[in-house]
């Protein structure tokens, strides 16, 4: 298990693969025939995140779902499980601890309150953790946390901002780091930003490609 397991399908959106089992993470705008799902994490209940048409896609009469309240639409009964902050358990052999995920700016508090109970994951798959957070801004129940991959948003209209990534990604104390939730709202800037990163964070930092099934 490295980091050519794990797939960018854009936006926050993410396969992992491992040992012929496929783990998504916020399925978005999904293309070209994408693979079953054995496990689907969601991180919160906005539609570029938890879209019920994508999910539907991949769905299978074994598939599990990992999300928090708000997310409506799919019907899989107790195959549906709902978390929120703060949370350990295990799916199908996956470990899984949820981490709060909430803006911390005024300006941006209505977009990801903490009293919604949004999480981040921490995956631990194949002998690797790896932490998606989800919609956030740097907050401090990210400092130590010390993943193998970091899947940290910059785009900084309703996340971090590159600045604040750079912190958290420090904070965090990651072996490489990966942006995501940014190319749409950076625009002509992603590049920019992606190169400030390298020079500035102690990690490894990886730019994936958006792939294609």
């Amino acid at each position: 298990m490295n980091i050519n397991n794990i797939k960018w399908l854009g936006h926050a959106s993410f396969l992992i693969q491992n040992n012929d089992k496929n783990y998504y993470i916020d399925p978005f705008e999904l293309k070209n025939n994408p693979v079953p799902a054995d496990i689907i994490f969601v991180t919160h209940a906005h539609y570029d995140h938890w879209s019920p048409d994508d999910i539907q896609e991949i769905l299978t009469p074994k598939t599990k779902i990992v999300c928090v309240r708000g997310c409506v639409g799919i019907d899989i009964g107790n195959r549906m499980i709902i978390t929120k902050p703060f949370e350990e358990f295990d799916v199908d052999g996956v470990k899984v601890k949820t981490i709060p995920a909430y803006n911390t700016d005024p300006a941006k508090q209505q977009f990801h309150s903490r009293s919604n109970d949004w999480v981040g994951y921490v995956l631990e798959i194949g002998g690797m953790k790896i932490y998606h957070a989800g919609d956030t801004d740097f907050i401090p129940e990210m400092k130590g946390l010390n993943v193998d991959i970091a899947l940290l948003p910059m785009g900084g209209t309703y996340t971090m901002n590159p600045n604040d990534m750079i912190c958290a990604a420090n904070s965090i104390n990651a072996k490489v780091i990966v942006p995501m939730h940014y190319k749409r709202l950076l625009g002509n800037k992603s590049n920019e930003a992606e190169q400030k990163l390298k020079s500035s964070v102690n990690g490894e930092v990886k730019i994936l490609e958006e792939a294609q099934f």
